[in-house]
């Protein structure tokens, strides 16, 4: 279950309560309901302020209708366990299906996963401006991957020309360099800072995570593994980078409403920090005389999806994603 899905589910929920009359608004239901990563471990694999946001059409305490809405929505499918947060919040686990299903449609769409249906087509014509340049590029890709025309943005300017920008960190890095922080920051553009190969570089780091998967998954080729369905209980990194892959298409989504590539920049840093941790804390191939399991098929298929969704974002960056590095 994405975050999208997860959401028409809170959304049909709270009109179901609505109609059962066990919610009374005073106005009409939101359009609306957003479900996020909580901030910290053992909150769930998401969480929703939708009793917050509903609490003064009702006139009752957030807590309260945070109970009506948290019994219902814990029957829906494809959810294990809903909790009730002060001072509303409602912390929602997933069954261990819908984390399944959610790593073979990664698998299954591959390079469409977060992309949508369109073609790229043409960049625009480039004007000389580094960052102008860049920005308009990005905009192209995030519009042809969504279908949503991103606002026009005209970012902090940087006083290297275009050319000279690939002259001194290569296409990969001036991309990245002028994508990752926020339009209206001014980017650093330092070679030491873009060009190291040491994982303090976050376009390093990115970039050897995504490679790293796709070595897992040549070696387990090697010994006869293959991805297979997850089984058993997940341990907290397996989650939190369940919940990374998930959040993949509305992070584009975002990006491309708010005309704002640097979200999908710092989604993949995540994704890359949250990959690492998975695979120090879950082997995923057998080690010694161990022999493959299905614990081992399990994760090799969640590494190939973190794997995909690195590619895909770098993608729309505009940034290659090397298998070797």
């Amino acid at each position: 279950m994405t975050p999208a899905e997860l959401s028409r589910t809170v959304l049909a929920t709270v009109r179901r309560a609505v109609e059962a009359d066990e919610l009374s608004l005073t106005g009409p239901v939101p359009e609306r309901v957003v479900v996020r990563r909580p901030p910290r471990p053992g909150c769930g694999d998401y969480a929703t302020n939708v009793a917050l946001q509903l609490a003064p059409l009702t006139g009752a305490a957030p807590l309260a209708v945070a109970d009506v809405i948290g019994r219902r929505l814990a029957a829906a499918p494809g959810i294990a366990r809903v909790d009730v947060a002060a001072p509303g919040f409602l912390n929602i686990t997933l069954q261990g299906k819908s984390h399944e299903a959610l790593v073979d449609l990664v698998r299954e769409q591959d390079r469409r996963y977060g992309l949508g249906e369109h073609q790229v087509g043409a960049l625009p014509a480039p004007t000389g401006e580094a960052r102008a340049d860049a920005y308009a590029a990005a905009l192209h890709r995030l519009h042809a991957a969504t279908g949503i025309e991103p606002p026009a943005r005209r970012p902090h300017p940087v006083r290297q020309t275009r050319d000279e920008l690939l002259r001194t960190l290569g296409a990969d890095a001036t991309a990245w360099a002028l994508l990752r922080p926020p339009a209206e920051d001014a980017p650093r553009t330092g070679p030491a800072e873009h060009l190291a190969q040491r994982e303090s570089n976050p376009l390093f780091l990115v970039r050897y995570a995504h490679a790293r998967s796709r070595a897992l998954l040549r070696n387990a080729h090697d010994l006869g593994l293959e991805p297979g369905a997850a089984s058993g209980r997940r341990d907290p990194a397996e989650s939190e980078l369940l919940g990374l892959i998930a959040d993949f298409p509305r992070t584009v989504e975002a990006a491309a409403r708010h005309g704002a590539p640097d979200r999908v920049a710092r989604l993949l840093e995540r994704t890359a920090d949250a990959f690492l941790a998975f695979h120090d804390a879950c082997p995923v191939l057998p080690k010694g005389e161990e022999k493959p399991s299905a614990v081992h098929g399990a994760r090799l298929a969640l590494a190939d999806a973190a794997g995909t969704v690195l590619a895909n974002g770098l993608t729309l960056l505009g940034i290659s994603a090397p298998r070797h590095l």
